[in-house]
């Protein structure tokens, strides 16, 4: 099992959300589409040779974001991954993946 992690800004939310769950991830037991979020402003400054949905290269931006917290079965955590980044408007969305121990 895998912790999967990652940060949106708010008008795609719900969007890349469905990505992911659309690729299995966020079951738990018998409930699908499981996730914590939180609210949150994310900072970046796009270098040059960037090509940024937000903001200007050199620029400092900062947006509203949100946190995504879901769980995913080793099976399926490339495919979801993969669905985030796809449905993501980011070149570079940030993100983060843990294996979780079976205590």
């Amino acid at each position: 099992m895998y912790k999967f992690v990652f940060f949106v800004p708010a008008d795609h939310l719900e969007p890349v959300k469905e990505a992911v769950f659309a690729s299995g991830a966020g079951r738990i037991g018998d409930y699908e589409h499981c996730c914590f979020q939180s609210k949150g402003e994310g900072q970046f400054r796009p270098l040059e040779g960037a090509q940024p949905h937000i903001g200007k290269v050199g620029d400092i931006e900062k947006v509203v974001e949100y946190r995504v917290e879901l769980v995913c079965t080793d099976d399926l955590i490339k495919a979801a991954v993969a669905a985030m980044k796809l449905a993501h408007p980011y070149e570079e969305p940030a993100y983060d993946v843990w294996q979780l121990a079976d205590i």
